[in-house]
Protein backbone atom coordinates (compact mmCIF):
# COMPACT_ATOMS: atom_id res chain seq x y z
CA UNK A 1 0.00 0.00 0.00
CA UNK A 2 1.14 3.38 -1.16
CA UNK A 3 1.97 6.04 1.62
CA UNK A 4 1.62 9.46 1.26
CA UNK A 5 5.13 9.53 -0.06
CA UNK A 6 5.45 11.95 -3.77
CA UNK A 7 8.63 11.06 -4.21
CA UNK A 8 7.76 7.20 -3.60
CA UNK A 9 4.81 7.78 -6.66
CA UNK A 10 6.69 9.34 -8.75
CA UNK A 11 9.41 7.11 -8.76
CA UNK A 12 6.90 4.32 -9.67
CA UNK A 13 5.06 6.44 -12.02
CA UNK A 14 8.25 6.28 -14.17
CA UNK A 15 7.99 2.27 -13.51
CA UNK A 16 5.27 1.89 -14.90
CA UNK A 17 4.82 0.59 -18.27
CA UNK A 18 3.67 3.19 -20.66
CA UNK A 19 0.57 1.13 -21.26
CA UNK A 20 -0.71 2.55 -17.98
CA UNK A 21 0.58 6.10 -18.86
CA UNK A 22 -1.45 5.98 -21.84
CA UNK A 23 -4.41 4.83 -20.29
CA UNK A 24 -6.29 8.80 -20.57
CA UNK A 25 -7.03 8.19 -24.33
CA UNK A 26 -9.42 5.35 -23.57
CA UNK A 27 -12.64 6.87 -21.60
CA UNK A 28 -13.32 4.20 -19.37
CA UNK A 29 -14.77 4.67 -16.06
CA UNK A 30 -13.06 3.69 -13.34
CA UNK A 31 -10.14 3.02 -14.74
CA UNK A 32 -8.77 -0.56 -15.36
CA UNK A 33 -5.89 -2.10 -13.45
CA UNK A 34 -3.45 -2.40 -16.80
CA UNK A 35 -4.53 -1.42 -20.27
CA UNK A 36 -2.00 -1.84 -23.05
CA UNK A 37 -3.16 -0.72 -26.31
CA UNK A 38 -2.57 -2.83 -29.67
CA UNK A 39 -2.83 -1.90 -33.42
CA UNK A 40 -6.23 -1.88 -35.36
CA UNK A 41 -10.00 -1.83 -34.32
CA UNK A 42 -12.81 -3.91 -34.23
CA UNK A 43 -15.77 -3.25 -36.17
CA UNK A 44 -19.23 -4.38 -35.40
CA UNK A 45 -21.58 -5.37 -38.17
CA UNK A 46 -24.44 -8.24 -39.20
CA UNK A 47 -21.95 -10.84 -39.16
CA UNK A 48 -20.58 -10.66 -35.75
CA UNK A 49 -21.60 -13.31 -33.55
CA UNK A 50 -21.79 -13.72 -29.71
CA UNK A 51 -20.32 -17.12 -28.92
CA UNK A 52 -20.52 -19.16 -25.41
CA UNK A 53 -18.27 -21.52 -23.65
CA UNK A 54 -19.37 -24.76 -23.04
CA UNK A 55 -20.21 -24.67 -19.61
CA UNK A 56 -22.44 -21.95 -19.42
CA UNK A 57 -22.28 -21.32 -15.20
CA UNK A 58 -24.85 -18.58 -15.21
CA UNK A 59 -23.63 -16.94 -18.07
CA UNK A 60 -26.38 -16.61 -20.69
CA UNK A 61 -28.28 -14.17 -18.78
CA UNK A 62 -25.13 -11.78 -18.66
CA UNK A 63 -24.76 -11.98 -22.27
CA UNK A 64 -29.20 -11.60 -22.75
CA UNK A 65 -27.71 -7.78 -20.91
CA UNK A 66 -25.00 -7.03 -22.99
CA UNK A 67 -26.77 -8.31 -26.56
CA UNK A 68 -29.89 -6.51 -25.60
CA UNK A 69 -28.53 -3.24 -25.16
CA UNK A 70 -26.20 -3.66 -28.22
CA UNK A 71 -29.46 -4.38 -30.69
CA UNK A 72 -31.17 -1.73 -28.84
CA UNK A 73 -28.37 1.05 -30.10
CA UNK A 74 -27.15 -0.75 -33.15
CA UNK A 75 -29.89 -2.77 -34.46
CA UNK A 76 -27.64 -5.85 -35.40
CA UNK A 77 -28.51 -8.97 -35.05
CA UNK A 78 -25.58 -10.46 -32.50
CA UNK A 79 -26.77 -13.80 -33.03
CA UNK A 80 -25.07 -16.71 -30.52
CA UNK A 81 -23.11 -19.46 -30.80
CA UNK A 82 -21.57 -21.90 -28.87
CA UNK A 83 -17.93 -22.91 -28.45
CA UNK A 84 -18.07 -26.18 -29.56
CA UNK A 85 -20.15 -25.49 -32.30
CA UNK A 86 -19.38 -26.57 -35.98
CA UNK A 87 -21.34 -24.11 -37.90
CA UNK A 88 -19.95 -20.50 -36.90
CA UNK A 89 -20.32 -18.61 -40.07
CA UNK A 90 -17.43 -16.86 -40.87
CA UNK A 91 -17.15 -13.10 -39.83
CA UNK A 92 -15.95 -11.23 -36.36
CA UNK A 93 -16.78 -12.69 -32.97
CA UNK A 94 -16.92 -11.71 -29.81
CA UNK A 95 -15.86 -15.04 -27.22
CA UNK A 96 -16.49 -15.16 -23.87
CA UNK A 97 -14.24 -17.53 -22.60
CA UNK A 98 -14.04 -19.44 -19.08
CA UNK A 99 -10.73 -18.65 -17.20
CA UNK A 100 -8.72 -21.59 -15.98
CA UNK A 101 -8.77 -21.77 -12.26
CA UNK A 102 -7.43 -19.63 -9.83
CA UNK A 103 -5.97 -16.80 -12.67
CA UNK A 104 -9.04 -14.59 -12.89
CA UNK A 105 -10.60 -13.14 -9.34
CA UNK A 106 -14.26 -13.34 -8.99
CA UNK A 107 -14.86 -9.82 -10.12
CA UNK A 108 -12.09 -9.91 -12.13
CA UNK A 109 -11.82 -10.05 -15.74
CA UNK A 110 -9.40 -10.10 -18.54
CA UNK A 111 -10.35 -8.47 -22.13
CA UNK A 112 -8.31 -8.72 -25.36
CA UNK A 113 -9.52 -7.40 -28.61
CA UNK A 114 -8.37 -7.82 -32.20
CA UNK A 115 -9.10 -7.08 -35.97
CA UNK A 116 -11.46 -9.81 -36.09
CA UNK A 117 -12.08 -11.33 -32.58
CA UNK A 118 -13.11 -9.87 -28.73
CA UNK A 119 -12.51 -12.07 -25.80
CA UNK A 120 -13.99 -11.79 -22.44
CA UNK A 121 -11.97 -13.73 -19.99
CA UNK A 122 -13.36 -14.58 -16.34
CA UNK A 123 -14.00 -17.05 -13.73
CA UNK A 124 -17.84 -15.57 -12.69
CA UNK A 125 -21.06 -14.37 -14.27
CA UNK A 126 -19.69 -11.19 -12.01
CA UNK A 127 -16.14 -11.06 -13.92
CA UNK A 128 -18.21 -11.21 -17.09
CA UNK A 129 -20.58 -8.70 -16.27
CA UNK A 130 -17.35 -6.18 -15.48
CA UNK A 131 -15.79 -7.21 -18.78
CA UNK A 132 -19.26 -6.25 -20.62
CA UNK A 133 -19.12 -2.99 -18.87
CA UNK A 134 -16.19 -1.82 -19.99
CA UNK A 135 -16.56 -3.72 -23.50
CA UNK A 136 -19.33 -0.89 -23.83
CA UNK A 137 -17.63 1.83 -22.63
CA UNK A 138 -15.06 1.30 -25.29
CA UNK A 139 -17.46 1.64 -27.90
CA UNK A 140 -19.12 5.37 -28.85
CA UNK A 141 -21.61 6.70 -26.36
CA UNK A 142 -24.42 5.93 -28.62
CA UNK A 143 -24.07 2.22 -27.32
CA UNK A 144 -26.27 3.60 -24.30
CA UNK A 145 -28.89 4.94 -26.01
CA UNK A 146 -32.19 3.59 -25.56
CA UNK A 147 -33.61 3.60 -29.13
CA UNK A 148 -31.81 2.81 -32.48
CA UNK A 149 -28.98 4.92 -33.55
CA UNK A 150 -27.89 5.20 -37.16
CA UNK A 151 -24.94 6.24 -39.08
CA UNK A 152 -22.48 5.15 -36.30
CA UNK A 153 -19.56 3.73 -36.53
CA UNK A 154 -19.68 0.87 -34.28
CA UNK A 155 -15.93 0.26 -33.84
CA UNK A 156 -13.68 -0.92 -30.82
CA UNK A 157 -9.75 0.11 -30.39
CA UNK A 158 -7.45 -2.89 -30.56
CA UNK A 159 -5.90 -3.64 -26.58
CA UNK A 160 -5.21 -6.16 -24.15
CA UNK A 161 -6.83 -4.91 -20.59
CA UNK A 162 -6.42 -7.17 -17.28
CA UNK A 163 -8.29 -6.01 -14.83
CA UNK A 164 -9.75 -6.11 -10.81
CA UNK A 165 -11.38 -4.26 -8.22
CA UNK A 166 -8.86 -2.50 -5.12
CA UNK A 167 -11.31 -3.16 -3.09
CA UNK A 168 -14.12 -5.94 -2.39
CA UNK A 169 -16.97 -3.33 -0.98
CA UNK A 170 -17.85 -0.73 -2.87
CA UNK A 171 -20.80 1.49 -2.06
CA UNK A 172 -23.44 3.41 -3.09
CA UNK A 173 -26.16 4.10 -0.71
CA UNK A 174 -29.88 6.50 -0.65
CA UNK A 175 -32.07 7.86 2.22
CA UNK A 176 -35.64 6.89 1.48
CA UNK A 177 -36.74 8.04 4.89
CA UNK A 178 -36.33 11.72 4.36
CA UNK A 179 -38.15 11.63 0.73
CA UNK A 180 -39.55 8.62 -0.79
CA UNK A 181 -38.40 7.23 -3.98
CA UNK A 182 -40.44 5.04 -6.32
CA UNK A 183 -39.84 1.64 -7.81
CA UNK A 184 -38.55 2.59 -10.84
CA UNK A 185 -35.86 5.09 -9.91
CA UNK A 186 -34.77 2.90 -7.46
CA UNK A 187 -33.92 0.52 -10.48
CA UNK A 188 -32.34 3.32 -12.61
CA UNK A 189 -30.38 3.33 -9.06
CA UNK A 190 -29.00 0.18 -9.42
CA UNK A 191 -28.48 0.36 -12.92
CA UNK A 192 -26.35 2.98 -12.61
CA UNK A 193 -24.18 1.71 -9.41
CA UNK A 194 -23.43 -1.86 -11.45
CA UNK A 195 -22.77 0.69 -14.76
CA UNK A 196 -19.77 2.29 -12.57
CA UNK A 197 -19.00 -1.81 -11.20
CA UNK A 198 -20.05 -0.53 -7.63
CA UNK A 199 -21.38 -3.85 -6.33
CA UNK A 200 -23.20 -2.58 -3.46
CA UNK A 201 -26.72 -0.41 -3.03
CA UNK A 202 -27.04 0.73 0.62
CA UNK A 203 -30.96 1.27 0.99
CA UNK A 204 -31.72 3.86 4.14
CA UNK A 205 -35.61 2.67 4.68
CA UNK A 206 -36.35 4.08 7.77
CA UNK A 207 -36.16 7.07 9.43
CA UNK A 208 -38.15 9.75 12.15
CA UNK A 209 -39.61 11.35 9.06
CA UNK A 210 -41.17 7.78 7.99
CA UNK A 211 -41.07 4.09 7.81
CA UNK A 212 -40.52 2.79 4.65
CA UNK A 213 -40.99 -1.06 4.30
CA UNK A 214 -44.10 -3.29 4.76
CA UNK A 215 -43.50 -4.92 7.76
CA UNK A 216 -46.77 -8.03 7.91
CA UNK A 217 -46.73 -8.16 11.41
CA UNK A 218 -46.94 -4.67 12.23
CA UNK A 219 -48.83 -3.12 9.77
CA UNK A 220 -49.12 0.22 11.29
CA UNK A 221 -45.55 0.84 10.22
CA UNK A 222 -46.84 1.64 6.85
CA UNK A 223 -50.03 3.42 7.97
CA UNK A 224 -48.76 5.27 10.16
CA UNK A 225 -45.26 5.65 10.03
CA UNK A 226 -44.99 6.05 6.18
CA UNK A 227 -46.78 9.45 6.57
CA UNK A 228 -46.07 12.27 8.23
CA UNK A 229 -48.37 16.03 8.69
CA UNK A 230 -46.45 18.27 6.45
CA UNK A 231 -42.43 18.58 5.93
CA UNK A 232 -40.54 22.43 6.66
CA UNK A 233 -39.50 24.63 3.73
CA UNK A 234 -35.92 25.09 3.65
CA UNK A 235 -33.69 24.65 6.40
CA UNK A 236 -34.76 23.98 9.75
CA UNK A 237 -34.12 26.54 12.65
CA UNK A 238 -33.47 25.54 16.70
CA UNK A 239 -34.91 27.85 18.73
CA UNK A 240 -34.84 27.05 22.71
CA UNK A 241 -34.75 23.00 22.09
CA UNK A 242 -37.70 23.82 19.51
CA UNK A 243 -37.53 23.63 15.73
CA UNK A 244 -39.39 26.55 13.84
CA UNK A 245 -40.05 27.35 10.42
CA UNK A 246 -42.17 27.50 7.47
CA UNK A 247 -44.36 24.16 6.41
CA UNK A 248 -45.51 22.82 3.23
CA UNK A 249 -48.90 22.33 4.84
CA UNK A 250 -49.02 19.15 2.69
CA UNK A 251 -49.21 15.52 3.95
CA UNK A 252 -46.21 13.51 2.57
CA UNK A 253 -45.96 9.66 2.49
CA UNK A 254 -44.71 6.46 0.86
CA UNK A 255 -43.47 3.06 1.31
CA UNK A 256 -42.08 -0.28 -0.63
CA UNK A 257 -44.31 -3.54 -0.12
CA UNK A 258 -42.41 -6.52 0.12
CA UNK A 259 -43.64 -7.58 -3.37
CA UNK A 260 -41.53 -4.56 -4.61
CA UNK A 261 -39.06 -5.36 -2.65
CA UNK A 262 -38.65 -8.65 -3.52
CA UNK A 263 -39.05 -7.30 -7.02
CA UNK A 264 -36.32 -4.83 -6.47
CA UNK A 265 -33.64 -7.44 -4.80
CA UNK A 266 -34.15 -9.75 -7.78
CA UNK A 267 -33.28 -6.78 -10.49
CA UNK A 268 -29.99 -5.62 -8.47
CA UNK A 269 -29.05 -9.24 -8.42
CA UNK A 270 -29.19 -9.87 -11.93
CA UNK A 271 -26.66 -6.73 -11.90
CA UNK A 272 -24.41 -7.81 -9.16
CA UNK A 273 -25.38 -5.35 -6.81
CA UNK A 274 -25.82 -6.24 -3.21
CA UNK A 275 -28.22 -4.78 -1.50
CA UNK A 276 -28.34 -3.89 2.52
CA UNK A 277 -31.44 -3.03 4.09
CA UNK A 278 -31.10 -0.04 7.28
CA UNK A 279 -33.02 -0.15 10.17
CA UNK A 280 -32.43 2.07 12.30
CA UNK A 281 -32.11 1.95 15.72
CA UNK A 282 -32.13 2.56 19.13
CA UNK A 283 -32.08 6.47 17.72
CA UNK A 284 -34.05 7.67 14.16
CA UNK A 285 -36.99 5.83 15.82
CA UNK A 286 -39.56 8.33 15.89
CA UNK A 287 -41.85 7.08 12.74
CA UNK A 288 -41.77 3.55 14.27
CA UNK A 289 -43.15 5.08 17.78
CA UNK A 290 -45.58 6.66 15.89
CA UNK A 291 -46.97 3.60 15.17
CA UNK A 292 -45.88 1.54 18.17
CA UNK A 293 -45.73 4.12 21.04
CA UNK A 294 -44.93 0.99 23.82
CA UNK A 295 -41.59 0.82 22.25
CA UNK A 296 -40.32 4.26 23.55
CA UNK A 297 -39.04 5.53 26.58
CA UNK A 298 -42.44 7.53 27.46
CA UNK A 299 -44.83 5.25 26.24
CA UNK A 300 -48.14 7.79 27.41
CA UNK A 301 -46.74 10.23 24.97
CA UNK A 302 -48.46 11.08 21.61
CA UNK A 303 -45.28 10.42 19.00
CA UNK A 304 -45.86 11.85 15.73
CA UNK A 305 -43.78 11.33 12.70
CA UNK A 306 -41.15 14.23 12.16
CA UNK A 307 -42.12 16.61 9.98
CA UNK A 308 -38.74 18.54 10.22
CA UNK A 309 -35.09 17.09 10.11
CA UNK A 310 -32.65 16.72 12.66
CA UNK A 311 -31.76 14.81 15.63
CA UNK A 312 -34.77 13.74 17.91
CA UNK A 313 -34.56 12.45 21.90
CA UNK A 314 -37.72 10.12 21.10
CA UNK A 315 -35.45 7.04 20.65
CA UNK A 316 -36.27 3.01 21.40
CA UNK A 317 -36.45 1.82 25.29
CA UNK A 318 -34.70 -1.00 26.07
CA UNK A 319 -37.32 -3.28 27.41
CA UNK A 320 -38.24 -6.80 26.08
CA UNK A 321 -41.29 -6.02 23.86
CA UNK A 322 -39.02 -3.31 21.79
CA UNK A 323 -36.33 -6.19 21.18
CA UNK A 324 -39.17 -8.81 20.05
CA UNK A 325 -40.83 -5.82 18.09
CA UNK A 326 -36.91 -5.64 16.75
CA UNK A 327 -36.27 -9.09 16.64
CA UNK A 328 -39.95 -9.62 14.14
CA UNK A 329 -39.00 -7.18 12.09
CA UNK A 330 -35.70 -8.12 11.50
CA UNK A 331 -36.65 -11.77 10.47
CA UNK A 332 -38.96 -10.12 8.18
CA UNK A 333 -36.14 -7.47 6.89
CA UNK A 334 -33.89 -11.05 6.12
CA UNK A 335 -36.34 -12.97 4.24
CA UNK A 336 -36.28 -10.25 1.64
CA UNK A 337 -32.60 -9.31 1.28
CA UNK A 338 -30.46 -12.48 1.28
CA UNK A 339 -27.34 -10.45 1.36
CA UNK A 340 -24.73 -11.14 3.86
CA UNK A 341 -25.07 -7.68 5.84
CA UNK A 342 -28.36 -6.05 7.93
CA UNK A 343 -27.46 -2.59 8.78
CA UNK A 344 -28.88 -1.18 12.48
CA UNK A 345 -27.90 2.49 11.72
CA UNK A 346 -27.02 3.23 15.94
CA UNK A 347 -25.99 6.65 14.85
CA UNK A 348 -26.87 9.53 16.67
CA UNK A 349 -28.32 8.45 19.53
CA UNK A 350 -29.28 10.98 22.15
CA UNK A 351 -28.85 9.43 26.04
CA UNK A 352 -31.45 12.08 27.54
CA UNK A 353 -34.63 9.91 27.80
CA UNK A 354 -32.92 7.15 28.91
CA UNK A 355 -30.54 8.76 31.72
CA UNK A 356 -34.46 10.14 32.67
CA UNK A 357 -35.71 6.72 32.67
CA UNK A 358 -36.39 4.37 35.87
CA UNK A 359 -36.04 1.36 33.60
CA UNK A 360 -33.14 2.42 31.95
CA UNK A 361 -31.64 2.95 35.08
CA UNK A 362 -32.27 -0.44 37.30
CA UNK A 363 -31.53 -2.51 33.65
CA UNK A 364 -28.13 -0.71 33.47
CA UNK A 365 -27.23 -1.38 37.12
CA UNK A 366 -28.98 -5.19 36.60
CA UNK A 367 -26.69 -5.48 34.02
CA UNK A 368 -23.74 -3.86 35.36
CA UNK A 369 -23.48 -1.04 32.49
CA UNK A 370 -21.35 2.72 33.82
CA UNK A 371 -23.43 5.20 31.55
CA UNK A 372 -25.63 5.00 28.63
CA UNK A 373 -22.89 4.74 26.47
CA UNK A 374 -22.44 1.11 27.42
CA UNK A 375 -26.54 0.45 27.21
CA UNK A 376 -26.11 1.40 23.42
CA UNK A 377 -24.01 -1.08 23.54
CA UNK A 378 -26.11 -3.74 24.85
CA UNK A 379 -28.91 -2.93 22.89
CA UNK A 380 -26.30 -3.22 19.51
CA UNK A 381 -25.08 -6.43 21.31
CA UNK A 382 -28.81 -8.06 21.77
CA UNK A 383 -29.34 -7.23 18.08
CA UNK A 384 -26.07 -7.80 16.90
CA UNK A 385 -26.61 -11.64 18.54
CA UNK A 386 -30.04 -12.05 16.84
CA UNK A 387 -28.73 -10.92 13.64
CA UNK A 388 -25.89 -13.49 13.84
CA UNK A 389 -28.03 -16.76 14.98
CA UNK A 390 -29.52 -16.17 11.47
CA UNK A 391 -26.24 -16.39 9.69
CA UNK A 392 -26.11 -12.82 8.79
CA UNK A 393 -23.94 -9.89 9.56
CA UNK A 394 -24.48 -6.46 11.72
CA UNK A 395 -22.94 -3.61 10.07
CA UNK A 396 -23.55 -0.21 11.63
CA UNK A 397 -22.28 3.50 11.93
CA UNK A 398 -19.11 4.07 13.98
CA UNK A 399 -21.29 5.46 16.91
CA UNK A 400 -21.49 1.42 17.31
CA UNK A 401 -18.07 1.65 18.76
CA UNK A 402 -18.97 3.45 22.04
CA UNK A 403 -19.64 1.45 25.07
CA UNK A 404 -17.63 -1.67 23.49
CA UNK A 405 -17.91 -3.06 19.89
CA UNK A 406 -20.07 -6.21 19.32
CA UNK A 407 -17.91 -9.08 18.82
CA UNK A 408 -19.32 -9.53 14.90
CA UNK A 409 -20.46 -6.23 14.11
CA UNK A 410 -18.83 -4.35 10.67
CA UNK A 411 -18.26 -0.57 11.33
CA UNK A 412 -19.05 2.38 8.39
CA UNK A 413 -16.87 5.29 9.38
CA UNK A 414 -18.69 8.51 9.26
CA UNK A 415 -17.58 10.74 11.87
CA UNK A 416 -13.83 11.06 9.87
CA UNK A 417 -11.79 8.39 9.51
CA UNK A 418 -10.99 7.59 13.38
CA UNK A 419 -13.85 4.80 13.54
CA UNK A 420 -12.47 2.87 10.71
CA UNK A 421 -8.79 3.10 12.56
CA UNK A 422 -10.55 1.70 15.84
CA UNK A 423 -12.62 -0.65 14.15
CA UNK A 424 -9.61 -1.98 12.31
CA UNK A 425 -7.18 -2.15 15.07
CA UNK A 426 -9.83 -4.04 16.81
CA UNK A 427 -9.38 -6.26 14.28
CA UNK A 428 -13.21 -5.75 12.78
CA UNK A 429 -13.91 -4.79 8.92
CA UNK A 430 -14.78 -1.24 8.32
CA UNK A 431 -15.76 0.51 5.36
CA UNK A 432 -14.97 4.28 5.10
CA UNK A 433 -17.28 6.53 4.75
CA UNK A 434 -16.27 10.14 5.87
CA UNK A 435 -18.75 13.02 5.77
CA UNK A 436 -15.67 14.86 5.02
CA UNK A 437 -15.38 13.52 1.57
CA UNK A 438 -17.78 10.83 0.20
CA UNK A 439 -21.43 12.76 1.61
CA UNK A 440 -22.73 13.59 -1.85
CA UNK A 441 -25.83 16.23 -0.27
CA UNK A 442 -22.96 18.25 0.22
CA UNK A 443 -22.31 22.01 -2.23
CA UNK A 444 -20.62 20.16 -5.41
CA UNK A 445 -19.77 23.93 -6.33
CA UNK A 446 -19.83 27.49 -4.57
CA UNK A 447 -21.79 28.78 -7.91
CA UNK A 448 -24.55 30.61 -5.71
CA UNK A 449 -26.73 29.20 -8.58
CA UNK A 450 -26.29 25.86 -6.49
CA UNK A 451 -29.88 24.16 -5.15
CA UNK A 452 -30.49 24.74 -1.16
CA UNK A 453 -28.46 21.51 0.57
CA UNK A 454 -27.50 20.71 4.43
CA UNK A 455 -24.34 22.57 3.96
CA UNK A 456 -20.71 21.91 3.93
CA UNK A 457 -19.08 22.08 0.59
CA UNK A 458 -17.48 18.56 -1.57
CA UNK A 459 -16.36 19.11 -4.98
CA UNK A 460 -15.78 16.64 -7.44
CA UNK A 461 -12.04 17.09 -7.11
CA UNK A 462 -12.30 16.25 -3.41
CA UNK A 463 -14.41 12.98 -4.04
CA UNK A 464 -11.47 11.73 -6.31
CA UNK A 465 -8.71 12.93 -4.04
CA UNK A 466 -9.96 10.76 -1.07
CA UNK A 467 -7.71 7.53 -0.07
CA UNK A 468 -9.83 4.70 1.90
CA UNK A 469 -7.25 3.35 3.19
CA UNK A 470 -5.69 5.27 6.65
CA UNK A 471 -1.97 5.70 6.37
CA UNK A 472 -2.05 5.53 10.37
CA UNK A 473 -2.89 1.53 9.53
CA UNK A 474 -0.62 -1.31 9.79
CA UNK A 475 -0.35 -3.17 6.71
CA UNK A 476 -2.30 -5.99 8.88
CA UNK A 477 -5.03 -3.71 10.45
CA UNK A 478 -5.24 -1.92 6.67
CA UNK A 479 -6.75 -5.63 5.33
CA UNK A 480 -9.97 -4.80 7.77
CA UNK A 481 -10.70 -1.81 5.33
CA UNK A 482 -13.17 -3.44 3.24
CA UNK A 483 -13.99 -0.31 1.01
CA UNK A 484 -15.65 2.53 0.91
CA UNK A 485 -19.22 4.22 0.12
CA UNK A 486 -20.89 7.91 -0.69
CA UNK A 487 -23.69 8.18 1.44
CA UNK A 488 -26.52 10.64 0.08
CA UNK A 489 -29.33 12.52 2.21
CA UNK A 490 -32.05 13.46 0.90
CA UNK A 491 -33.67 15.90 3.74
CA UNK A 492 -33.22 18.23 0.82
CA UNK A 493 -33.74 16.24 -2.45
CA UNK A 494 -37.57 15.67 -2.94
CA UNK A 495 -36.64 14.60 -6.34
CA UNK A 496 -35.41 11.92 -8.45
CA UNK A 497 -33.93 14.47 -10.54
CA UNK A 498 -32.37 16.23 -8.02
CA UNK A 499 -30.73 13.02 -6.42
CA UNK A 500 -28.95 12.60 -9.68
CA UNK A 501 -28.02 16.17 -9.82
CA UNK A 502 -26.27 16.00 -6.41
CA UNK A 503 -25.12 12.18 -6.89
CA UNK A 504 -23.71 12.18 -10.42
CA UNK A 505 -21.30 12.85 -11.39
CA UNK A 506 -19.46 12.23 -8.02
CA UNK A 507 -20.62 9.04 -7.77
CA UNK A 508 -18.28 8.81 -10.65
CA UNK A 509 -15.06 9.70 -9.15
CA UNK A 510 -16.11 6.95 -5.81
CA UNK A 511 -16.21 4.65 -8.24
CA UNK A 512 -12.63 4.85 -9.25
CA UNK A 513 -11.52 5.53 -5.94
CA UNK A 514 -12.96 2.07 -5.11
CA UNK A 515 -11.99 0.20 -8.08
CA UNK A 516 -8.50 1.94 -9.22
CA UNK A 517 -5.37 1.81 -8.05
CA UNK A 518 -5.30 5.31 -7.27
CA UNK A 519 -1.01 5.56 -8.22
CA UNK A 520 -1.85 5.21 -12.22
CA UNK A 521 -4.03 7.87 -13.00
CA UNK A 522 -4.60 11.90 -12.46
CA UNK A 523 -7.20 13.95 -11.40
CA UNK A 524 -6.73 15.67 -14.86
CA UNK A 525 -6.76 12.34 -16.64
CA UNK A 526 -10.00 11.25 -15.03
CA UNK A 527 -11.66 14.51 -16.10
CA UNK A 528 -10.20 14.04 -19.66
CA UNK A 529 -12.52 10.72 -19.68
CA UNK A 530 -15.33 12.33 -17.59
CA UNK A 531 -15.84 13.97 -20.59
CA UNK A 532 -17.11 11.48 -22.59
CA UNK A 533 -18.56 9.77 -19.75
CA UNK A 534 -21.17 12.38 -19.51
CA UNK A 535 -22.59 11.56 -22.64
CA UNK A 536 -23.31 8.49 -21.77
CA UNK A 537 -24.71 9.74 -18.68
CA UNK A 538 -26.76 12.20 -21.41
CA UNK A 539 -27.91 8.66 -23.25
CA UNK A 540 -29.29 7.43 -19.81
CA UNK A 541 -31.13 10.61 -19.09
CA UNK A 542 -29.18 11.01 -15.98
CA UNK A 543 -29.63 14.70 -14.96
CA UNK A 544 -25.95 14.71 -13.03
CA UNK A 545 -24.24 17.97 -11.69
CA UNK A 546 -21.87 20.63 -12.70
CA UNK A 547 -18.88 19.27 -12.52
CA UNK A 548 -17.25 21.54 -15.22
CA UNK A 549 -17.02 24.24 -12.44
CA UNK A 550 -14.64 21.81 -10.43
CA UNK A 551 -10.54 22.90 -10.71
CA UNK A 552 -8.40 20.25 -11.94
CA UNK A 553 -6.92 20.24 -8.56
CA UNK A 554 -6.93 17.50 -5.73
CA UNK A 555 -8.54 19.12 -2.65
CA UNK A 556 -7.55 17.53 0.39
Amino acid sequence: MLKNSPLLVCALILLLPFSLLAQSQYPIIPLPSKLTPREGQFRFSKTTRLVLPLADKGLKPVVDFFAAQLRTATGLPLAYFSANSTAIPPGTHVFFIEAPAGKVGPEGYRLTIEPDRIGIVAATPKGYFYGIQTLLQLLPPEAFSPQLIKDVDWVLPCLQIEDEPRFSYRGLHLDVGRHFFPVPFIKKYIDLIALHKLNTFHWHLTEDQGWRIEIKKYPKLTQIGSKRKETIIGHARRENKAYTGKYDGQEYGGFYTQAEIRDVVRYAQARFVTIIPEIELPGHALAALAAYPELGCKPDTTYRVATTWGVFEDVFCPREVTFKFLEDVLTEVMDLFPGPYIHIGGDECPKKQWRESQFCQDLMKKQGLKDEHELQSYFVGRIEKFITSKGRKLIGWDEILEGGLSPNATVMSWRGTEGGIAAARQNHDAVMTPSSHVYLDYYQTEAKSEPVVIGSYTPLAKVYGYEPVPAELKPAEAKHILGTQANVWTEYMKTSDQVEYMVFPRACALAEVAWSLKECCTYADFVSRLSTHVKRLDYLNVKYGRYADAPLTLEK
